[in-house]
Parts: C-alpha cells; structure tokens; sequence
C-alpha cells in the first residue's frame, strides 16, 4: 500500500452513494477489493453489483459497534485481511441550536462520532497486530468553522479532527495510520438545499473519492478538498475575532447552513433523524 492499492482490501461505511460510492469506484478502478456497508443492505449490494467481483455490500450500523465488528469480520472473511477503512457514513441535520430535535441531535452524535470511533477502534484492533494498515476518517471544514446553523454537526466533525489527531500520536510506530479528510460543500443527498456561496464551489463526490483514495494509497494527515481553501483558512485565524467573522459575513460563509432551504432538505432530515 506504498503507492498502489492493487490488491487492497478496503472497507467503507456509508458507501451505498455519495462521496461513499465514488470511493468505492474509484479504490476499485486502482485494483483494491472494496467492502461497502451501509445501513441499506440493498443500496449496498446494488453498489457493489455496479462495481464488479471486486466488491461486496454489506449491512453496517456504525453506530452498533457490534455490528461494525460483524461488517469487518465480513468484509475479512469474504476479500481477506483489512488494508484500509474509510469511515465516511455521515448526516448533517440544520437549524438553530434552540430548535433542533433531540433525535436529530443523537443521530448525528451516534453516526457521525461514535460511529467513527467505534470503526477506528475495532480497526485498529485488526491492523496494529499485522503492522500495517491505513484509517481515513471524513470529516468537513466545518469542523474547523463553527458555522451557524449546524451547531451540532459542526461540533461532531471537530470531534473527528480531535480524535484522529489523538490517535494518530497513538499510533506512531505502530505501522499503521490515520488521516482525516475534511471536503468543503459536496453536491450530495446531504448537502441538498444549502445556498450557493460565491467563494465555495460546490465540489462533486468523486473530487472526495480522489483525495481519499491518494491518502489511502500513500498516506497523509490533515487532508483539505479542495487543497487552497487550507491556505485560504490559515491567515483568517490569525486575525482577531471580530474580524474573522465580518470575513464570514462578507464572503456570506456564515449563511451556508443557517440560510438551507427546509423544504428541499425536508425528506433526507426526516430519514437522517431516524437512522438510529
């Protein structure tokens, strides 16, 4: 896994569609055999179908951690031992914090966290005794923002940025390794109603695929799609409080959660919320 994941044997949650699918493609168009889970069975199998013998679709609850460690234990037992997991499954639910339901406010707490935490842990338990192995955990610019609007969504994705960071001083010398990757705004299920932004062009899913599947391959750290908006980002947080956020104001950054359209985001909240 130096620089080619011929061969590979990679697992990714949340990989029915969206950034998820487009990973699974393109791991596999590099020679990887690639396990998708997803909390729909037949998504998943039907995805997996699309990509050819080198692929698998498995039911996964990432937030049942044992029901993660049985998604392993498959995708194991089916395409041999686990190279790589990227832990991508994710729902963003919006709004003002005051109003957020608090099944919204679990759901994105059990998949978007502990869901990660439960992947990197029983991970880790399988890769660190062969001495290789990659973790890619998918988390958002958000995390690095506080946007108004996705109060608890922006406080999971920081949490993955933390976690990995933690675990990746963990893991020093042990063979294997932990990245995170953090996408601007994806033109997903999950992005859907949000305003268009002058300076965020909204990214397609295979520009995520590409980046995870580099990191995977070669292995990394902090990933930021696109890469400029890292650089972008650095110098603002020099700049005092109120001035960072009159440049959310002006670049209308502060608007891109709080200002989503309900009604297009209605459906996919309302089944977001009751994945747990």
């Amino acid at each position: 896994m130096e620089t080619s994941l011929e061969g590979a044997v990679v697992a990714i949650t949340g990989g029915a569609q969206g950034i998820g699918r487009a990973t699974a493609e393109a791991m596999v168009g590099q020679g990887a055999r690639v396990a998708i889970g997803d909390l729909d069975l037949e998504k998943a199998t039907a995805a997996a179908g699309e990509l050819g013998e080198n692929a698998v679709g498995l039911h996964l609850d990432v937030a049942d951690r044992d029901s993660f460690r049985q998604f392993l234990d498959s995708a194991e037992s089916l395409l041999g031992p686990l190279d790589g997991l990227v832990n991508n499954a994710g729902v963003m639910i919006v709004g003002p914090a005051e109003e957020e339901d608090p099944a919204a406010t679990a759901a994105m707490i059990a998949v978007n966290l502990t869901g990660v935490i439960n992947g990197t842990q029983l991970a880790i338990g399988l890769m660190k005794p062969r001495h290789r192995g990659r973790i890619i955990n998918i988390a958002s610019q958000a995390g690095k923002a506080g946007l108004p609007g996705g109060a608890t969504y922006c406080a999971t994705k920081s949490a993955v940025i933390a976690y990995s960071e933690a675990v990746r001083g963990e893991l020093k010398g042990s063979g294997v390794g932990i990245a995170w990757v953090l996408p601007g705004i994806v033109n997903t299920e999950l992005a859907a109603g949000l305003p268009e932004i002058g300076l965020m062009d909204a990214l397609e899913p295979s520009d995520i695929a590409a980046a995870v599947t580099k990191t995977m391959a070669e292995g990394g750290s902090e990933v930021w799609v696109p890469a400029v908006n890292q650089w972008l980002d650095a110098p603002v947080r020099l700049l005092p409080r109120r001035a960072r956020e009159r440049i959310l104001a002006l670049t209308g950054a502060d608007k891109v959660l709080a200002a989503a359209d309900p009604v297009r985001r209605k459906d996919y909240e309302e089944q977001a919320a009751d994945r747990t």
